[in-house]
């Protein structure tokens, strides 16, 4: 089983990249379980499009187990001076 992480790096031109890391079961012949590269769109993955690799490395530390981190919900923070409506349905 393997595992993939997706990230995105804010541009200077205000625009985002995405990225994807692999986390591989397995190792390549120097060790590595470790891929990162540039983000494919659904048609490029149907399309079997070359992946820009951007490195790879290996996991060096984990307990065994690799879980879905869960989403936190945030809290609305209101003024505590505010009276709040609690018949609103939000």
């Amino acid at each position: 089983m393997s595992a993939l992480a997706n990230f995105s790096v804010k541009q200077k031109d205000g625009s985002y990249k995405n990225y994807t890391i692999s986390i591989n079961d397995t190792t390549d012949q120097y060790g590595n379980n470790v891929v990162v590269y540039i983000s494919q769109t659904k048609e490029e993955r149907e399309a079997k499009a070359k992946k820009t690799y951007l490195g790879n490395g290996k996991v060096v530390w984990t307990d065994g187990n690799i879980i879905v981190a869960e989403k936190k919900v945030q809290k609305q923070v209101t003024n505590a001076n505010e009276d709040i409506d609690q018949s609103l349905p939000f």
